[in-house]
């Protein structure tokens, strides 16, 4: 039974979700239920105020008539009585039943009734005409007449005759004393029924509201119209941008007449017209610049080789000169290397560009390739005296991948992990889901800015134009990571703060091209403490042996003391694994 309603709720509540979805993406829909709980509200004000008004008027005009017309009936009883020449008790008694005879009465009296004042006993009995009258006359309209001695008047409710099928009836009894000779003051009560005037009110309410709804259907269909002849175009103008997003360039608004609307559509067209011409100069543009970045790396490769060789030539034979001409050997070395890293990833960005990238995947444990990646970065590593650790998963963090690529990814991002660190310690952390895997590299340097972070992808992008790079990078390094991450489908994030470090996440599908919603690992680092090595990581802590005592410092975000400064040395696993131990 709970469950059965559990349901019940939850399908309420889609449901509710759906309409108020629905009613906040339909402007037309807003109006048309705004106009109408507008007109709703009105309606129900002047119904109630012309409801009200109705009923109060009837009650009043009814109520002086039968008050004229009950002070009549009384004047005459009293009348009849006076002049009687009856005296004893049997003659006043037939008298009495007489006068409040039905036939006698008031003619639109229900009844009447000739009643005591005195508790006590009477010379002659109380009469009436409707038996119902003894139960709706009251104590306080009894005790209000006697006092006054004028004429009061009370509702009341006439029961129906059939208890079970049938309605009470409103009424109202008017009460007036009679002096009786040799019977006393007896009260004289005439009912008379007010269903007639009901009758009247309900079939005014009944024709008020045919008339309300009529009046509000009215509303809603003319709302409709007139907001559909407004919504109607905006519509296909927010369909014709769609197609224009889309890169249906020549798509356009038809625009006829010359209202507003078809003044917005030639001015919507004139904009696409506009945007076309300016999307096909830059496309141009763009092409021309892709083939010319291609042509000339192409073009720069017969050149450089030339140069290359020349180079190596002269860097052979380096020690038979002198120490100017050596170095000057030495720089040339160097500089060529990185102009051929240069050349290899404009190369790459052109093929992204023109896309002619592919992937060439087969199942890998990610573990593996990040172990490898660290190993190929522990000599910048230790020059910069920087500790790394790599946290795996218990579980083999396998997916399809192009291995060249995640390597060249994982690459960028340790050796600029490294090269920002600033000393402090850069941690590697593998995780995987049933869909993905994750690899964040997290270092603890000069951190970015939400500016700097928005911008880290952008080629040829520098944080800090300034800042001295020791890695030889050629500033393509990160487009090209986020390009190869694109490739497989998958996510490439950073996350910056200044003075606390940055935060790479790399995400892949474990089945290349699938869509991945929900990342196995944050982006945004969780504060917390470093006591020591942590369970389950694979670190590699520099300097090697020999070297002076590394300082690990504390990672909680109170900013605590260093937990101390302790040497260790770097050992390699005897199965020929990737795997790295640390020990004091």
């Amino acid at each position: 039974m709970i469950a059965a309603w559990r349901r019940l709720a939850s399908a309420a509540a889609g449901g509710f979700r759906r309409v108020v979805l629905r009613w906040r993406s339909s402007m037309q829909l807003r109006v048309v239920t705004t106009a109408l709980a507008v007109g709703v509200l009105t309606i129900t004000v002047l119904g109630g105020f012309l409801s009200t008004a109705l009923r109060d008027g009837l009650f009043d005009q009814r109520l002086q008539q039968l008050d004229q017309e009950s002070a009549l009936s009384a004047v005459r009883i009293r009348e009849a009585f006076a002049s009687s020449p009856a005296s004893s008790p049997p003659d006043v008694q037939a008298l009495a039943s007489t006068l409040v005879d039905r036939r006698n009465g008031p003619p639109s009296a229900r009844g009447s009734m000739l009643a005591s004042f005195d508790d006590g006993p009477a010379s002659i009995n109380d009469t009436y005409s409707f038996r119902g009258m003894v139960t709706l006359v009251s104590d306080d309209l009894r005790a209000a007449t006697l006092d006054s001695g004028q004429q009061m008047w009370q509702s009341v409710r006439i029961p129906a005759a059939d208890a079970d099928s049938g309605q009470d009836e409103p009424g109202v009894v008017f009460a007036a004393v009679v002096d009786i000779p040799t019977a006393g003051r007896f009260g004289l009560y005439t009912l008379y029924s007010l269903q007639p005037e009901r009758a009247t009110l309900e079939f005014v309410q009944r024709s008020l509201l045919g008339g309300a709804i009529a009046t509000l259907a009215l509303i809603g269909v003319i709302t409709w119209l007139v907001t559909r002849q407004a919504v109607a175009p905006v519509r296909r103008a927010a369909a014709t941008a769609a197609r224009l997003a889309d890169g249906h360039l020549s798509e356009r608004m038809p625009g006829k007449g010359h209202d507003e609307m078809a003044t917005l559509a030639r001015s919507f067209n004139e904009m696409a017209a506009s945007l076309q011409d300016q999307i096909r100069q830059m496309e141009a543009l763009s092409t021309a610049q892709r083939r010319f970045v291609s042509d000339v790396s192409h073009e720069l490769r017969t050149p450089l080789t030339t140069i290359r060789i020349a180079g190596e030539l002269i860097y052979s034979s380096r020690d038979d000169l002198d120490p100017v001409a050596r170095r000057s050997t030495e720089v040339l070395q160097t500089q060529l290397d990185r102009f051929e890293e240069l050349l290899a990833d404009l190369l790459e960005i052109s093929r992204f560009d023109a896309g002619a990238a592919e992937l060439d995947v087969e199942p890998s444990d990610l573990v593996r390739i990040v172990a490898g990646v660290v190993d190929a970065s522990a000599p910048l590593a230790e020059s910069k005296g920087v500790f790394i650790s790599v946290t795996q998963p218990d579980e083999p963090a396998t997916a399809d991948v192009d291995r060249r690529r995640v390597q060249r990814i994982l690459r960028n991002l340790v050796s600029n992990a490294i090269e920002h660190a600033e000393g402090k310690p850069v941690e590697i952390t593998v995780g995987c889901n049933v869909d993905a895997v994750a690899v964040v590299v997290r270092d603890h340097g000069v951190g970015m800015t939400p500016q700097e972070v928005a911008h880290a992808f952008d080629r040829f992008w520098r944080a800090d134009p300034a800042r001295a790079r020791t890695t030889g990078g050629t500033g393509l390094g990160l487009a090209i990571s986020l390009e190869d991450a694109h490739l497989h489908a998958g996510r490439l994030e950073a996350w910056g703060k200044p003075g606390r470090g940055a935060s790479f996440r790399l995400v892949l599908p474990r089945r290349a091209g699938l869509p991945v919603d929900d990342p196995p690992l944050p982006v945004v680092p969780e504060a917390r403490a470093m006591p020591g090595l942590p369970t389950g990581q694979i670190p590699v802590v520099l300097p090697a042996e020999g070297a002076s005592p590394t300082t690990i410092p504390d990672l909680d975000a109170d900013g605590g003391d260093d937990l101390g400064t302790v040497p260790y040395r770097l050992l390699s696993a005897p199965d020929g694994e990737s795997t790295k131990e640390v020990r004091p």
